[in-house]
């Protein structure tokens, strides 16, 4: 295609239109513009479009190479999903935050620089915001600051970064970046990118906010920010290790936390750290096998990720709770969101025939060929949790199990629609993979791996089975508890809370001890003499200035006016005034 449009544009000048689409031809509208996106992205040619100079600054808006095109084809194609399961919300508001949101993540992904890295980045965090915020409960409006204010700290860690990376090479191209080379400035910006991925330590704001965000605002959450910053990843830090590590680390920490949470949105919020954790532990690999399989993780997981929201949306929409301990017996009245969470459920487990089997597997065996076995066995491991919780727990406490009384209805049909669609996705890639694996970075690692082969079958079975088996096992001892688990954002609210003692004992203590000497040395003296000043300096020529001002929106034909505006005074002011002017912007530039 010689012409390049940025699909981007569907979303963000879209959204400006969308409160004035009268009627029945909004819902129309909101379908089209991402179906246009998404077909924008099917016709497009690799190569550079959209580059110009700003400020000496080589900014590139459409960068399109294989890397870019699986995430554009993935985000485009969720956000299809998302709107149809969000038609029925008649907020103008949530729908242009989503919009917003997911435009700033596709800038992301066709950004060739960091400057417009960064503009899109705080355009998602700042429009997802409002997501939370749109809850309008009291959790919500708390989680959704949270949530801004650590944004905000990983966005100043990668600005910093830019700065300092573009201080040192004197570029900005978003590049790929080389181990060996990195130093304070590449690594801060893999701190900004980190948080964003919810890299452990810096991971707890996603299970603060998710689960308060509002019904569909979840589903968008769930699919954009992680794996935004799993593109970031891949493009620029494939291959350093630290992020092989963190991620193996990631993926046992979220179904640790997962297998004791209560709330559904919650547990399915731990699980998003855990599967993220895969991809970024394949990015941290760096082979063209673990690119490839963090990448169709990446894919995957935003499909069957997003229907486990949508199913657990749908269950808090129409019982009023997302919590265990009041829920069960619910699958007489919601069987159709109770086929489709199961559906997700044995996704995200890596069950053959569906999406997560021959997704994950594939970074699981990058692992192996690369010579990690720790890191293998704990991926292998992180997969026993992940049914365990997911596809066990909390399909068996919220749509089985002991009936809590309540009888729901399904929800609105544009939400079934929505999560059938996404089941059927779920169950096409994993039957017939090919049609993920031909979009994937690396063609010929991809064309190599077949993951229906018997020890891998036969591994993943035995993995399931023993888990379901321990979960029956162990039936009582899992059941769900209404109680608050600490996390490791603990520490540091207890280390901000230690500054702001310092601040009150310290620092106020120095104000007090200043303010006896203020008054000791006749300083007081000294403040009030300069303060008396500027209120006769106020007074005798600024009061001029503005009488000038405001005579000289008169008749200019007025001689008695003009008369009184030709004192020495009111000239005098004027004369200040521009001397000032003059001063002040000499200083400043």
């Amino acid at each position: 295609m010689n012409n390049f449009i940025h699909p981007a544009i569907f979303f963000i000048f879209g959204a400006l239109f969308i409160p004035l689409i009268p009627g029945k031809f909004k819902k129309i509208y909101l379908l089209i513009m991402p179906l246009l996106a998404f077909y924008t992205v099917l016709t497009m040619e690799t190569g550079v479009y959209a580059h110009f100079k700003y400020l000496e600054f080589d900014i590139i808006l459409g960068r399109v190479d294989s890397l870019s095109i699986v995430f554009a084809h993935v985000f485009t194609l969720m956000s299809i999903i998302g709107v149809l399961f969000g038609l029925h919300v008649d907020e103008d508001a949530q729908h242009i935050a989503s919009y917003f949101y997911v435009g700033g993540s596709l800038g992301v992904v066709f950004a060739g620089d960091y400057l417009t890295v960064f503009i899109f980045w705080e355009m998602m965090a700042l429009a997802s915001t409002f997501l939370i915020w749109f809850r309008r409960e009291p959790a919500s409006l708390k989680a959704g600051q949270r949530y801004l204010l650590m944004h905000i700290f990983g966005g100043l860690l990668l600005l910093g970064g830019i700065f300092l990376h573009y201080k040192s090479s004197g570029s900005i191209a978003f590049e790929k970046l080389l181990p060996d080379n990195a130093g304070v400035a590449e690594y801060l910006i893999l701190a900004g990118f980190a948080l964003n991925a919810a890299v452990f330590p810096l991971h707890a704001w996603l299970p603060d906010a998710y689960p308060e965000a509002t019904v569909t605002g979840a589903v968008f959450m769930c699919a954009f920010t992680t794996k935004t910053a799993v593109y970031v990843l891949a493009r620029a830090f494939p291959g350093f290790e630290v992020l092989a590590i963190m991620g193996t680390v990631m993926t046992i920490y979220g179904v640790c936390y997962a297998t004791i949470e209560n709330d559904m949105r919650r547990i399915l919020a731990y699980h998003i750290i855990s599967q993220v954790g895969y991809m970024v532990a394949g990015v941290g690999i760096g082979t063209e096998l673990a690119l490839n399989g963090a990448c169709a993780h990446a894919y995957a997981h935003i499909l069957y990720k997003a229907l486990l929201f949508m199913g657990a949306g749908s269950v808090l929409m129409m019982t009023g709770t997302s919590k265990l301990n009041k829920l069960g017996g619910i699958y007489k009245y919601m069987p159709l969101t109770m086929i489709f969470y199961i559906i997700g459920g044995i996704s995200i487990s890596g069950f053959p025939l569906f999406s997560g089997f021959v997704s994950k597997s594939m970074i699981v065996a990058a692992a192996g060929e690369h010579h990690r076995p720790i890191l293998m066995l704990l991926l292998l491991l992180a997969s026993v949790g992940t049914f365990l919780s997911v596809g066990l727990k909390l399909a068996y406490f919220a749509f089985f199990g002991k009936d809590c009384g309540i009888k729901p209805k399904e929800p609105p049909k544009n939400m079934l629609w929505a999560m059938g669609i996404t089941s059927f996705l779920c169950f096409l890639i994993g039957v017939y993979p090919k049609v993920l694996y031909d979009l994937l970075p690396y063609k010929e690692a991809a064309a190599e791996f077949h993951p229906y082969n018997m020890p891998h079958l036969s591994e993943t079975m035995q993995l399931l089975l023993f888990t379901g088996l321990g979960f029956f096992l162990l039936l009582k001892r899992l059941q769900p508890e209404a109680k608050i688990n600490l996390d490791f954002d603990w520490f540091y609210r207890n280390l901000l809370n230690g500054f702001m003692w310092f601040d009150q004992k310290i620092i106020q203590s120095i104000d007090v001890a200043w303010g006896n000497v203020y008054k000791s040395f006749g300083i007081k003296i000294l403040m009030m003499s300069v303060a008396r000043f500027f209120a006769w300096f106020d007074k005798w020529a600024i009061d001029g200035v503005v009488d000038n001002v405001a005579y000289g929106t008169r008749w200019i034909g007025d001689k008695a006016r003009r008369a009184q505006t030709g004192n020495l005074q009111n000239y005098l002011a004027m004369a200040i005034l521009i001397i000032f002017v003059i001063v002040g912007v000499h200083w400043f530039f």
